[in-house]
């Protein structure tokens, strides 16, 4: 499994493992499995106008796009609007049977659309929650953002309890938070798999690095959600998602993506909008503070990606 199927599968869990209760089970585990759709499901009220031209057709099978955060409210008794940790976009088109998922440096500097300033895009979530993130990445990408699906550090750590935690294989040595992680294959509980996967400033890779340790944690996830003894707690599992997770997606929605558009995900390509540090002057940015920039040659190359799998 490619490292971009286990990101996208990872934070698109909360319809996927609604797809699967579709199309695997039924009865009582389907009725389930509804509630927590029902459960996640909200609305946003947009701050701008949407750039589609015309509603999709989902029974018709047109592509569609879907931001993706990992936020970091619900970590560690964080109560706050937090911010958005993992940004991800991804397009789906049954027609072309493909995803594509584009990774966003949190640390990106662009408009903050609504706020009147400019920033790193993480910062988009904390002034003005999901709609202002739709609309910033909106502008940034230049392509209309349909869907989005969130879900927060204390979903990662719950969901590692409800599979009996993960294995990692870390590769080098660190404290973050008070705990010891040493070189080595280790198992990891739900609060020590959010720590490793979180720790950024002592790796010599900065945020490349941690997301390498995210990606371990995805998939350790993923591995143990394949075996029995899983299936037989998948409560747990639903419970874990229904606590931490939304989505404008609907149920109704969703039963006609399980059916209608499981081609697109069969093939997932990955891509990684790429950026330059630079650190803020007093012009660009706060004095001292760093950030990434895309050149406009990398910038037109993703946006030019994303709109043609939207075609």
């Amino acid at each position: 499994m490619s490292t971009g199927r286990k990101v996208f599968l990872w934070i698109l869990s909360i319809l996927l493992i609604i797809i699967a209760g579709i199309a695997v089970y039924a009865g009582k585990i389907y009725f389930d499995v509804k509630s927590t759709a029902d459960k996640t499901y909200a609305t946003v009220d947009r701050i701008t106008e949407s750039k589609r031209d015309k509603e999709i057709d989902y029974d018709a099978g047109d592509p569609f796009s879907i931001l993706l955060l990992g936020v970091d409210t619900g970590d560690f008794g964080r109560t706050d609007q937090g911010r958005s940790d993992s940004i991800m976009v991804a397009t789906v088109n049954p027609q072309k049977k493909t995803t594509t998922l584009v990774s966003i440096p949190r640390d990106t500097y662009t408009e903050i659309v609504g706020h009147g300033t400019s920033d790193k895009i993480n910062h988009a979530y904390a002034f003005g929650g999901m709609a202002m993130s739709i609309a910033t990445v909106e502008n940034m990408l230049d392509i209309p953002i349909d869907h989005y699906a969130e879900i927060n550090m204390k979903g990662m750590q719950d969901l590692v309890d409800a599979v009996g935690g993960v294995d990692v294989n870390n590769k080098l040595t660190f404290n973050y938070d008070g705990t010891d992680f040493p070189i080595g294959k280790q198992t990891l509980n739900g609060t020590d798999a959010v720590k490793y996967a979180r720790m950024r400033y002592d790796d010599p890779k900065g945020d490349y690095g941690r997301q390498d340790r995210q990606r371990q944690v995805i998939s350790g996830i993923i591995n143990k959600m394949k075996s029995v003894d899983t299936l037989t707690n998948y409560t747990n599992l639903l419970d874990a998602l229904g606590n931490n997770a939304t989505t404008d997606v609907s149920w109704d929605t969703i039963k006609v993506l399980a059916t209608n558009y499981r081609d697109a995900f069969s093939t997932i390509h990955s891509e990684q909008l790429a950026g330059d540090s630079f650190t803020g002057d007093g012009t660009t940015g706060e004095n001292g503070i760093s950030y990434q920039r895309a050149s406009s040659d990398e910038l037109a190359r993703i946006q030019k990606e994303l709109k043609e799998q939207l075609k």
